[in-house]
C-alpha cells in the first residue's frame, strides 16, 4: 500500500491528544491494522473514520480497550441483524 493512502500514526495521535501505544493496542486487539513503512508507522485512511470512533470512545466516554472491544463486537453484530432483517423483509415483500 502506498503512503498516498496512509496517515502517519505519530500526526494522528498529536492531533487526538492520544499515546502511540493506544493504536498498539487496538491493532494487537484487531480493531485496527497498522502498517510499518521504512521505519514509521502509518495508519490506512480508509480505517481512519472507525479509528475516530474508537478514540471518542476511549477519551470522551473513559472507556478502556476491553470495553471498547466488546463494544465493537455487538456494534458488528446490530449490523449483520439488520442487514439480516433487510433481506428477510425483501424476501417476505415477495411473497405479499
Amino acid at each position: 500500500m502506498q503512503t498516498e493512502d496512509m496517515i502517519a500514526a505519530d500526526e494522528f495521535c498529536i492531533h487526538h491528544h492520544i499515546d502511540l501505544s493506544f493504536l498498539y493496542s487496538l491493532n494487537e486487539s484487531g480493531l485496527i491494522e497498522i502498517s510499518r513503512i521504512e521505519e514509521k508507522i502509518f495508519v490506512p485512511t480508509n480505517q481512519l473514520q472507525h479509528l475516530e470512533k474508537l478514540v471518542r470512545l476511549y477519551n470522551e466516554m473513559d472507556i478502556n480497550l476491553e470495553g471498547i472491544e466488546a463494544i465493537t463486537w455487538l456494534l458488528q453484530r446490530v449490523k449483520e441483524m439488520q442487514q439480516q432483517i433487510t433481506t428477510l423483509s425483501n424476501r417476505l415483500a415477495m411473497y405479499e
